[in-house]
């Protein structure tokens, strides 16, 4: 079929193809629903982005048939631990979780889409490209959806208009949902390389440092991802620039040593979520509908797993033709989505903090409480997001 064809009608409109869109079109195909899914982007990105996949996104994707996939392109790490410098803080085992996913899985977003597009099409499913959402127009019954491909226009007519579309969503922004909250005042530095690091590959690692926070992670391949939290970010990292920063940062015996860095960047982020992340035949998922620090891997994960829920919803609403399930599971998700939003900003503050007095205080009450199982366990499961079955 021409990519530049489009229907004229579809049951749901899927605006955005990163993981969030990807799972929830491959979803609703499962259950024989056929979307509509669209992307501005000509082709998907192949950087790695975001790389961690939770526990409790494996749990979810099993029925879809991905875990497996996933699993055998991703690296298991079953340790979170935070240090300064050369000094353990608090060690959280994630093999001590109840799921039979015991680990935190790091594996490059680039990877996940490959993985959740296969399965999108193994189900008869695709993606048209280079579509931009332009507008629409809702009903009772239905909404009216305009795409633009170059100089072409095309109106879809639609029972359900879904924005995954992520932080900067149009479709957020056309149906005027109001996206509360605000931005972190520093920049963060991300790089992806190859170096020598005295740590363990079955541990990731956030750093507490006078000047500033670093989070050293494994990934496939045998590279690893440094995160950084700096006043003012060069706009691609170089290798000496990450090199300096594990030298003031990591450990003070041997910090380690880059050789190459696959692929950096910088970005700002933020701290907001909708009211609701519905609106009538207007659906939300993913950074569309909340954003946050990237503090414990938890964008991706929570994006996804509002997708597969958003599916199940909206299989439920086709059985019975009542949609007050949807209005449970906007509920639902946005109260999950101010939870997590809640936690990555706490611990970002914390991280981020930057008087002595306060970061030594921060110290031993982190170094305290990770003295206590109950609270060790209870970081656990929320970090795997477990606490949302």
């Amino acid at each position: 079929m021409d990519v530049r064809i489009l229907p004229s009608d579809t049951e749901a409109l899927i605006v955005g193809a990163g993981p969030t869109g990807l799972a929830l079109a491959a979803e609703l195909r499962r259950h024989r629903v056929t979307p509509l899914t669209v992307d501005r982007q000509p082709a998907g990105a192949n950087t790695s982005r975001a790389c961690v996949v939770h526990a409790r996104t494996l749990e979810v994707l099993e029925e879809l048939g991905v875990t497996r996939e996933l699993l055998a392109r991703g690296l298991k790490v079953p340790i979170f631990r935070i240090r300064v410098r050369d000094r353990a803080l608090v060690t959280i085992d994630f093999s001590e979780i109840a799921s039979v996913y015991p680990f935190t899985l790091m594996c490059p977003q680039d990877r996940i889409e490959q993985c959740l597009l296969a399965r999108l099409e193994a189900l008869g499913g695709r993606v048209v490209r280079g579509w931009e959402f332009v507008d629409f127009r809702a009903s009772h019954s239905h909404v009216e959806a305009r795409l633009r491909l170059g100089e072409t226009v095309e109106t879809i007519r639609t029972r359900w208009l879904i924005g995954c579309d992520g932080m900067h969503s149009r479709v957020r922004e056309r149906a005027g949902m109001e996206f509360v909250g605000a931005a972190y005042q520093q920049s963060f530095v991300l790089g992806d390389v190859a170096m020598e690091w005295p740590l363990s590959r079955e541990e990731v690692t956030l750093f507490y440092s006078p000047a500033g926070l670093a989070v050293v992670a494994p990934l496939p391949d045998d590279r690893f991802r440094i995160v950084a939290a700096v006043d003012d970010a060069p706009e691609v990292p170089s290798g000496q620039y990450l090199q300096s920063l594990l030298d003031s940062r990591g450990p003070s015996t041997n910090p380690g040593r880059i050789h190459d860095v696959a692929w950096s960047s910088r970005f700002h982020i933020h701290h907001r979520v909708v009211d609701s992340p519905r609106m009538g035949r207007v659906l939300l998922c993913g950074d569309a509908a909340h954003v946050h620090s990237p503090a414990g891997g938890q964008g991706m994960n929570t994006g996804i797993q509002d997708a597969i829920s958003l599916a199940e919803a909206l299989i439920d609403v086709r059985t019975d033709g009542a949609d007050r399930r949807l209005d449970a599971w906007a509920s639902e998700r946005h109260r999950i989505a101010v939870g997590v939003v809640t936690l990555t900003d706490r611990m970002t503050r914390m991280a981020t903090m930057k008087s002595p007095i306060g970061q030594a205080l921060r110290n031993m009450g982190v170094v305290f409480a990770g003295h206590l199982p109950p609270v060790r366990n209870a970081l656990a499961k929320t970090l795997a997001e477990l606490n949302t079955r």
